[in-house]
């Protein structure tokens, strides 16, 4: 398994040669972390980073339901991902397809996350299974790291925000 980083609080893998996996803590028990990742309302403030403003996102949280994350780049250019669930665990595991729009012959990915937690504290893994390894090198390549980080801290602090709520 090749460690890609370790700069900031998510960790980057690469497990096998069509794999990237990223494993983060967060500071709230982890139906908060599942309600900021899967709530509509809560994803706008945390999925864009620093990188823009969330300006859509569509969340029909069902198996075969489907998903749709829109972002205006500070750039000034639209980035858009979409995907199907194919299973949901609540509170536990989603497993679901992923498209990049901007490469939209690309196959999707299939993304599983899972929701662990210990004393108060969740894990947060994200396993992506891409089509080969030259995809998931242009993915690493693509800077998507920084902007993930970011989006990171953002939904810890929405999760934490809903402590008191």
């Amino acid at each position: 398994m090749t460690n890609v980083t370790t700069s900031r609080s998510a960790v980057v893998t690469l497990p096998t040669h069509n794999q990237i996996l990223i494993t983060r803590e967060f500071a709230a028990p982890k139906h908060l972390v599942y309600r900021a990742w899967t709530t509509p309302e809560l994803i706008k403030r945390w999925w864009g980073g620093d990188r823009g403003e969330v300006t859509s996102a569509e969340v029909d949280l069902r198996v075969g339901g489907t998903w749709r994350y829109v972002m205006t780049a500070h750039g000034g250019f639209e980035v858009a991902f979409h995907g199907e669930f194919r299973e949901i665990a609540d509170n536990e595991r989603i497993v679901s397809t992923e498209v990049y729009e901007g490469m939209p012959e690309a196959a999707p990915a299939l993304t599983t996350v899972a929701f662990t937690e210990q004393g108060g504290r969740t894990t947060l893994s994200q396993l992506m299974q891409l089509d080969s390894q030259e995809v998931r090198d242009a993915i690493i390549a693509s800077g998507m790291e920084g902007g993930m980080q970011e989006a990171m801290d953002h939904l810890e602090h929405v999760a934490v925000s809903l402590l008191s709520h």
